[in-house]
């Protein structure tokens, strides 16, 4: 599997042999904490075009590899995908979720290999929803968990790579399945509908920001830099992807305090402008 990876930018991604442009191509990180979006940490650079991330299907002989056991009858799961950076202070923490169908995701593991990471910790546990796949995440360099959004947003298509590729019944399942699976969903998500933000506190010094909205490629890296643009630093999150939904969470602060209500409103207000107008272009004003 071919992977390259120009530092700082994500500018294109190939899924299944098709190449998309990151909404947020030409928007590079300058410096960043734990998990850790700063406010003013991100700064525009010249854009230019580059093909950050390439997912280069692999022989179909691997098939076996990443499949579970399932009958063609079954009812088609909802694939899940959590990034979690809450609960491992030193690592990131993913889980895959689809049903029983998967297996021991090896595949997987070596794609996350070749996006510059090591997984240090692999696990698997079943309940009534079904098994759960989880990997705990660092960076192959640094040997620290994942910080930049971009890199998080890669190791998100990934996987959804994965599933598109290996369980190509999961196409119709997925938001990306419309335009890289077999089998296109068989309802499309409102944006209005669908877009739900709020914002609570969560103690004196930081706030916790929830958004659910459709998914698309991209989204990750855009929430973070909507946040920071308007000088609220995100410390820490989650981002789940569930079938053609996506929900966010993140714990967020402005100067080391917690959102006051004023500012709370403007942060839900910027990010719902965004969402409901996802493919409008610089270009355009």
């Amino acid at each position: 599997m071919a992977v390259a990876i120009p530092s700082g930018i994500i500018g294109g991604v190939q899924l299944l042999g098709k190449t998309i442009e990151s909404p947020s191509a030409g928007i590079g990180l300058c410096s960043m904490g734990m998990f850790g979006f700063s406010a003013r940490k991100l700064c525009l650079i010249q854009r230019r075009k580059l093909s950050a991330v390439t997912f280069t299907p692999q022989a179909s002989l691997a098939t076996a590899v990443e499949d579970g056991n399932y009958r063609e009858t079954e009812e088609i799961p909802i694939p899940k995908v959590i990034i979690d950076q809450d609960s491992d202070p030193n690592a990131t923490v993913v889980e895959i979720t689809f049903g029983d169908r998967l297996g021991a995701l090896l595949d997987t593991m070596n794609a996350l290999k070749n996006l510059g990471l090591n997984v240090v910790k692999a696990n698997v546990f079943l309940d009534s929803s079904g098994k759960h796949n989880t990997f705990a995440i660092t960076k192959a360099d640094t040997g620290r968990k994942v910080e930049n959004p971009e890199l998080l947003e890669a190791i998100r298509l990934t996987i959804i790579n994965n599933l598109l590729q290996y369980h190509p019944e999961s196409s119709a399942q997925l938001a990306m399945g419309a335009t890289f699976g077999v089998t296109p969903p068989k309802q499309q998500v409102d944006v209005d509908i669908a877009t739900h933000i709020s914002v609570v506190d969560d103690g004196p010094d930081r706030s916790l920001l929830y958004v659910e909205t459709a998914d698309r490629p991209g989204l990750l890296v855009d929430l973070v830099k909507i946040i920071t643009d308007i000088n609220i630093s995100v410390e820490s999150g989650e981002f789940d992807t569930e079938g053609l939904l996506a929900k966010a969470k993140f714990h967020v602060n402005y100067q080391g305090k917690a959102l006051i209500k004023p500012l709370q409103q403007v942060v839900a207000n910027s990010l719902r402008y965004f969402l409901r107008r996802p493919t409008t272009e610089e270009a355009s004003f």
